[in-house]
């Protein structure tokens, strides 16, 4: 190789080689500092479309999560004021069964009739009480919202929902306010309470299905959501391990070439030797 002043071939090849170990070393650098393989799309444009792509399909299932959990709530709470609905039916046909004894006084009578007419006001108080978010199931003529509709998928036209069990006109309003003054109305009262227990069974069954569905579909969707997350770190997520190896590598790729770039460098010197 010829001596110049004016180039240093050893210089530009070594200064070359320095450059790329650098850009790597940095590439390398912010992998382990992000955790990304693929940080942008200049990274992988055709890894980073897909990922963001799933990225948004994650976002959508957090709003159907949201939503599904919304509606599990107004259920639940319909389905704890209908268990209670239920248990007080029970104890009024009780009263009922004893109001309708021909062996009791008038007297014992209207203090059954009292506890009766007590026990149909908590009906309805738990009636106008079961709501959640503005929402109530359980009452056909709450001012808010009277059924629950959640998303269920990201198709937004793929929607679950909750009829109102209308318990105020189905349950209630049976319920006369004469109670069980006597022993007639007692007897009858007995056989429409069967009735109105059966009829609350088959609503409280509709919301148990209810609930069960919403749970099986946030099940569902969880496991949806780990699923297209684990895919989108397959795609972008760096290896940290084999990062750290390859940056310890390119740290003492880094020191030699500087050592060559000096090294070169200094290469020009020699030729004063030639003129003493």
């Amino acid at each position: 190789m010829a001596f110049s002043i004016n180039t240093n071939v050893g210089a530009m090849a070594a200064l070359q080689t320095l450059n790329a170990t650098n850009k790597n070393l940095s590439t390398t650098s912010s992998r382990i500092n992000t955790g990304l393989n693929v940080a942008s799309t200049k990274d992988d444009s055709a890894k980073f479309t897909i990922a963001q792509t799933l990225r948004s399909d994650v976002g959508g299932l957090s709003a159907v999560t949201s939503s599904l959990q919304n509606a599990k709530s107004v259920t639940d709470v319909a389905v704890a004021g209908a268990e209670q609905i239920s248990d007080l039916l029970n104890q009024m046909k009780t009263k009922a069964y004893e109001a309708s004894d021909a062996g009791i006084s008038q007297e014992s009578r209207d203090m059954i009739n009292q506890d009766f007419n007590s026990l149909r006001d908590q009906v309805n108080t738990i009636i106008k009480g079961s709501e959640f978010n503005g929402i109530n199931l359980l009452d056909s003529s709450f001012s808010g919202t009277t059924t629950v509709a959640a998303l269920q998928s990201l198709e937004v036209s793929d929607t679950l929902s909750v009829a109102n069990q209308a318990m105020d006109t189905d349950v209630f309003a049976s319920l006369t306010t004469d109670g069980i003054k006597d022993q007639g109305d007692a007897a009858t009262m007995v056989g429409t309470i069967e009735g109105l227990i059966t009829d609350v069974n088959g609503k409280l069954s509709t919301l148990g299905a209810a609930s069960r569905k919403i749970d099986g579909q946030l099940n569902f969707t969880s496991k949806l959501t780990d699923v297209i997350e684990s895919g989108i770190g397959n795609l972008v997520d760096a290896d940290l391990a084999k990062e750290s190896a390859k940056l310890t590598a390119l740290q003492t790729q880094q020191q030699l070439g500087l050592q060559a770039l000096s090294i070169a460098n200094q290469a020009p010197q020699t030729i004063l030797s030639l003129f003493r």
